[in-house]
C-alpha cells in the first residue's frame, strides 16, 4: 500500500501560481503511476494530469494544458503539480492518486482506475 498526503493549496488571485505537492509513503513510490484530480462543489471529480512511473510520459486535461505541469521526484517520493495562469474556474479540492503499474511509461486517466488517494488540498482562485 501507499499513503498520499497533498500540500501546497491556498488562496491566490487569478493569473497567479501555486505548486502542489503529494508526498507518498509505504510501498516503493516508483512502482506507481500518479495522477492529479480536482473536484469543485456540486461537480464530479475530474482528471487534471497524469504521469508515468518514470516521469517520462505525462498527459493533461484540455482545460489545463499549457498552464499546469505535472512532475515527480522518485528519490523524494513526491509528485508535483505546478499551476500557472490560474483562473477562478480552477477553484476546487485537488487530489493526488496512485496506481501500481507494470509499465514504466504508461499513465492512467480514469479516476476509477486509481487505487490510492490523498485527502485533498483546497485551491481557491479569486477573480
Amino acid at each position: 500500500q501507499v499513503q498520499l498526503v497533498e500540500s501546497g493549496g491556498g488562496l491566490v488571485q487569478a493569473g497567479g501560481s501555486l505548486r502542489l505537492s503529494c508526498a507518498a509513503s509505504g510501498r516503493t513510490f516508483s512502482y506507481y503511476a500518479m495522477g492529479w484530480f480536482r473536484q469543485a462543489p456540486g461537480k464530479e471529480r475530474e482528471f487534471v494530469a497524469a504521469i508515468s512511473r518514470s516521469g517520462g510520459s505525462a498527459y493533461y486535461a484540455d482545460s489545463v494544458k499549457g498552464r499546469f505541469t505535472i512532475s515527480r521526484d522518485n528519490a523524494k517520493n513526491t509528485v508535483f503539480l505546478q499551476m500557472n495562469s490560474l483562473k477562478p474556474e480552477d477553484t476546487a479540492v485537488y487530489y493526488c492518486a496512485a496506481r501500481e503499474m507494470n509499465s514504466v511509461n504508461g499513465y492512467v486517466v480514469g479516476p476509477g482506475r486509481y487505487d490510492y488517494w490523498g485527502q485533498g488540498t483546497q485551491v481557491t482562485v479569486s477573480s
